[in-house]
């Protein structure tokens, strides 16, 4: 099949920063809790246990509706439902203003979590349907760079916010949710009208641009042999995608536990809350270059153990540097090159599914992974705080992530020669059936 570049730059063109606008808030809505905490704990009277806790109730949420939410995508189409979870994600963070308690605090944030639940992996799933392969792992770097412009614009936004303290008779972290929670409504209205479905119901594209990318997926899946389970809920038992989704476990884990416990971090240094929120952009913004280039690196190079273990073992060592270095700067600077290499794994990590499940088998699969994936983020909100606690260190915690992130990085070399087994089994199996036919 014949490279037809211009129209994949097309596609790129329509889709991606629309969907990478919507995660921005989407990400913004996840983290601005990390902000609103160094408020309302004392206002709730919340321990740094019982914040952690309800902060992490999103995961528990988002862990239950994953799969269906996923699944019907795949069934009523992106559109539909990708703007009935941005509605219903912002209606729910403006709700978590008005908290009253803890109890409140811990039924919105499951209920964020069930809001929001498909949402990525539909992302994901919709550059399955919409780009070849070799772009996709380019494709989710683009799409993932949107989070880390997400962590350095909600940064400011939120130490803005705070100092916004007593305004209109509303607490700072109060006002943190309404600036956050507003835009997602927006953004779900807009998706009605803006986002095509799939590549046959786009305007944009013309009969022949269809037909090339229609059969350059069809041939692409022959010629892998990717499964399609006759029951989409039959990925959650295949064992590629269990595999997957328990060694993932380890990059939302990191990711979660530097980004939640950042803003805490930078704020022990003494400064501001408008001043935390603006130094909270200079790692993100390394993460924003790391994002870019690491795709595009292993696109390049055709490796892929490299671009996953090798950032992640990198954040690991930051991590831990950044506990025994003396400095609070020093201390800053290890955790902005950790954020990076632990970022910069995951866009190479997500094209490894679509590598072996395509249809609705891809939606389920791409599911469970997040899903399970992202109980590292229950587990790093429990966690950090509850170390914190025990050693009143707010460096501390970052030894048990850094030895988390370490454990995943070791796993990639273990995880990638099973998958490259099985690859090899199912193409000796079909070469067997071609010539005994």
């Amino acid at each position: 099949m014949e490279e037809r570049p211009e129209i994949i730059a097309k596609i790129t063109r329509r889709l991606l920063p629309f969907v990478g606008i919507i995660y921005l808030i989407a990400y913004i809505d996840r983290q601005n809790v990390s902000y609103a905490k160094l408020q309302m704990v004392g206002d709730l009277g919340l321990t740094e246990f019982a914040y952690g806790l309800g902060a992490s109730l999103f995961f528990i949420g988002y862990f239950i509706f994953e799969v269906p939410s996923n699944i019907i995508l795949e069934r009523v189409g992106a559109r539909r439902w990708f703007a009935r979870i941005m509605i219903t994600w912002g209606i729910v963070t403006i709700a978590l203003a008005y908290t009253q308690n803890a109890t409140m605090f811990y039924i919105l944030r499951f209920l964020l979590g069930a809001c929001e639940a498909g949402f990525f992996p539909g992302v994901l799933y919709l550059l399955t349907i919409w780009f070849p392969f070799k772009y996709r792992g380019r494709m989710v770097g683009s799409f993932m760079f949107y989070s880390a412009i997400a962590n350095a614009v909600g940064a400011p936004i939120g130490g803005a916010m705070l100092d916004l303290n007593g305004t209109l008779g509303l607490k700072g972290w109060q006002w943190v949710f309404l600036v956050t929670g507003l835009p997602a409504v927006i953004a779900g209205i807009v998706t009605l009208f803006y986002l095509d479905d799939r590549p046959e119901n786009a305007k944009f594209l013309d009969a022949s641009e269809k037909q090339w990318l229609r059969s350059t997926l069809e041939q692409e899946d022959r010629a892998s042999g990717k499964t399609l389970h006759t029951n989409p809920f039959k990925a959650l038992l295949d064992r590629r995608v269990l595999i997957l989704a328990i060694w993932y476990v380890s990059l939302p884990l990191g990711a979660y536990g530097i980004s939640y416990w950042l803003p805490t971090i930078v704020k022990s240094f003494g400064v501001s809350n408008t001043v935390n929120g603006l130094l909270n952009i200079i790692p993100w913004a390394i993460v924003a270059l790391a994002l870019w280039g690491t795709p595009k690196l292993a696109a390049r190079t055709g490796q892929t153990t490299a671009f996953i273990a090798g950032p992640a073992l990198f954040g690991a060592l930051c991590l831990v540097l950044s506990v025994y270095l003396p400095g609070d700067w020093v201390k800053f600077g290890c955790i902005s090159l950790a954020a990076a290499g632990i970022f910069a794994a995951q866009p190479v990590f997500w094209t490894l599914p679509s590598s072996f499940l395509t249809g609705a088998s891809a939606a389920a699969g791409l599911a469970v992974i997040n899903s399970v994936g992202n109980l590292g983020g229950f587990i790093a909100q429990n966690a950090v705080p509850l170390i914190k606690d025990w050693t009143g260190s707010v460096e501390a915690p970052m030894l048990f992530v850094a030895a988390c992130v370490f454990v995943g990085g070791v796993m990639t070399f273990v995880v990638l020669a099973y998958l490259a087994k099985h690859r090899d089994e199912v193409t000796l199996a079909a070469g067997a059936t071609r010539t005994a036919g």
